[in-house]
């Protein structure tokens, strides 16, 4: 049994990481933006939990700290937290692209900050959320590409770093994948259809699929993978489907 914190786990991504993990016989620490929210997913999965604001590096170091005091030495960390915006460099406001920073850039930072100070010393693994658009050109999508684009290279550097102490980074890049983030996008059947199309499988994402990934890249046996981009995306980033005639 592993002990595991998921940070951002009211996503839907986190959701889904924090019940596989839980029902896989892990330990889980969850943490959310909102206490009306994370409070009712930890009591359905019998977890502590704790409200945090990821882009305060002070909260988050908190939070682990509260997350090994009740559960021991960590294992691994996840960090779920993301936002959507899905429009052209010049209409993007200043406020909606520092949203977008802080929401993916900075909450991965203080993640990466946060373990480094409480996994170094018993290793573990660390698994950030990036995304496809980070690693193929979409088109409206500067803002999202740039922040996961530095949560890339985060990944990288810190895996690096630390090394030397067991402790690994990985990043997990999804495509268009069907959570309540998404819905406005893809409620729409033609848009459905057209984001459907640009998937060379022909289909979106399912927040389980990422999980997943996540438990994968978290897994102790896999104790030799760090440094990684693992892009779970149907192969939106890398193939081209072919076009239907």
């Amino acid at each position: 049994m592993a002990r595991h914190v998921v940070l951002a786990a009211t996503s839907g991504i986190g959701q889904a990481t924090a019940e596989m993990l839980q029902g896989q016989g892990h330990e889980v620490f969850l943490t959310g933006r909102r206490k009306e929210r994370i409070q009712p997913l930890a009591d359905k999965l019998g977890s502590s939990c704790a409200q945090v604001d990821l882009t305060d590096f002070s909260a988050t170091e908190e939070v682990f700290a509260q997350a090994v005091e009740r559960l021991g030495a960590l294992d691994g960390a996840v960090n779920c937290a993301g936002s959507l915006l899905l429009k052209a460099a010049h209409l993007t406001s200043r406020q909606q692209y520092d949203g977008v920073i802080a929401s993916s850039l900075t909450s991965a930072f203080s993640t990466v900050r946060a373990a480094g100070r409480h996994m170094s010393g018993a290793g573990g693994s660390v698994v950030l959320i990036a995304s496809a658009a980070a690693l193929g050109g979409l088109a409206n999508h500067e803002a999202i590409a740039a922040a996961k684009a530095g949560v890339i290279g985060l990944t990288l550097s810190a895996a690096a770093t630390y090394a030397h102490r067991n402790l690994r980074f990985n990043a997990v890049a999804p495509g268009l994948t069907q959570t309540p983030a998404t819905e406005g996008l893809i409620h729409n059947p033609t848009a459905r259809r057209v984001s459907e199309a640009m998937h060379a499988l022909g289909r979106l994402g399912e927040p389980g699929d990422i999980a997943r990934a996540i438990a994968f890249l978290l897994d102790p046996a896999n104790h030799w993978i760090t440094g990684q981009v693992l892009a779970v995306d149907g192969g939106l980033s890398r193939i081209h489907p072919r076009a239907k005639i």
